[in-house]
């Protein structure tokens, strides 16, 4: 008998019928001799809906009560989906993310996993049971205060689950039949990918593809735990993520030369101008951002005029973040001695990403071809051994996005890609 994580979506829990149709999917697993464990998220857009609420009652809600009423989505989903499967004739329990035991750090909001005791979780699939947990949420190892982990939290959550349960494999499910070389949204012959290796999944996810999120892939490389993500709404097989190729039949897949185009359009860029070419000033602007806890993403420094002895930095970081960042800067303005603040949100960024990059010296040169080709303009440009990233403006985007995927072959020959439920997640 083995052990399986299965996490389902909002989009494929969105309304009765998909919580009828994910407690079937449930069962079969059951039926086919393993024990199952189902992470679930909040029903379709109900996390959104909450949190309009909470801005309507007040602008600027507190981070706890905030956490307290979003977890409230994913109760409402596990108690739901366990009345489904019990309804089938098996027997299930819903447990929160603190009884799972999915234990955090304080931070509200976006709380990070520090430990998982699912003792509780163990004794009920021992006893015969199908656990149902809700994702996106855990409890403050300090506080004791409920908390949750931020966008996508449920992948984590399942993850981390399948890591302590020590799970034969964790199945995402969503509303695309797996990991694709684009956004099938915006690349119709987006190609579906049979396998792909942690490191590879971990740069399109930092990227912006939007499918599995980067604090997922990061957990189970750790722990090496197979990822399956696949679709909720069809039965065919999906993509593995995973440290070493899986053979499908009597084939081996391999790893692609190139594995995919990301894209991320939920940036901003923000410039310092003026700053003095002197050892330090760079460290001073990244300590501010530091301190006001905000993740930055892309860094470019520009060679100081030889006039003034003054350059210019620019940096990217998440648009949600922009008014913290400026704040904080320009209280601290008088300490780097920087001239002004330019703020721009209508940014997005372009990833191509693959292992084979390291090998192949003409990657480089042909995606940058593939752009000037479709008449992009390119901003900034950064690199990792497995990955090519620039901005430019966000309506250019999509358009690049099909050029890149063209240049490097990644078009499908066959039918366009479905997005079943209309969100890519």
């Amino acid at each position: 008998m083995g052990l399986v994580v299965q996490k389902y979506g909002g989009s494929s829990v969105a309304d009765a019928e998909g919580i009828k149709r994910v407690a079937k999917r449930i069962v079969e697993a059951k039926q086919n001799g393993n024990q199952v464990v189902a992470v679930v998220s909040a029903m379709g857009d109900t996390t959104d809906e909450l949190i309009d609420l909470a801005e309507q009652v007040s602008p600027m809600p507190a981070g706890r009560e905030l956490d307290m009423l979003l977890t409230a989505g994913e109760r409402i989903s596990m108690a739901l989906l366990a009345m489904a499967i019990k309804n089938l004739g098996h027997e299930a329990q819903s447990f929160t993310g603190s009884q799972a035991g999915v234990i955090t750090d304080s931070v509200h909001n976006k709380a990070r996993i520090i430990d998982v005791t699912p003792g509780r979780i163990r004794t009920s699939v021992d006893e015969g049971n199908i656990a149902i947990v809700a994702g996106f949420q855990g409890v403050s190892q300090d506080s004791k205060d409920i908390t949750t982990l931020g966008r996508g939290g449920s992948d984590t959550t399942a993850v981390a689950l399948a890591a302590a349960l020590d799970a034969d494999v964790c199945e995402i499910y969503t509303d695309v039949d797996g990991v694709f070389t684009a956004d099938p949204r915006v690349v119709k012959k987006a190609r579906k990918i049979d396998w792909i290796s942690f490191e590879d999944m971990l740069e399109l996810a930092a990227s912006g593809s939007k499918v599995l999120l980067h604090r997922c892939v990061e957990y189970a490389r750790r722990y090496n735990i197979p990822i399956h993500v696949r679709s909720s709404f069809s039965g065919l097989q999906g993509t593995w993520v995973s440290s070493e190729p899986i053979n499908q039949g009597d084939k081996q897949v391999e790893q692609a030369l190139i594995s995919g185009v990301a894209h991320d359009t939920s940036e901003a860029k923000i410039t310092v101008v003026g700053v003095p070419d002197k050892p330090g000033e760079a460290a001073a602007i990244f300590r501010t951002i530091a301190d006001a806890e905000i993740n930055i993403d892309m860094v470019v420094q520009n060679v100081s005029a030889a006039s003034t002895g003054l350059t210019d930095i620019s940096f990217t970081l998440p648009k949600t973040e922009g008014r913290k960042a400026i704040d904080a800067l320009e209280k601290n303005r008088a300490g780097i001695g920087f001239d002004s603040l330019r703020y721009d949100d209508q940014i997005g960024k372009i990833s191509l990403v693959g292992a084979g990059m390291k090998t192949n010296p003409g990657v480089t040169a042909d995606f940058f071809t593939a752009l000037s080709d479709a008449g992009v303009n390119i901003e900034l440009i950064s690199t990792s051994e497995i990955r090519i990233s620039v901005v430019t403006r966000k309506d250019d985007v999509p358009e690049a996005v099909r050029a890149v995927h063209t240049a490097f072959g990644l078009d499908s020959d066959s039918d366009e890609a479905v997005v079943y439920g209309g969100t890519g997640r």
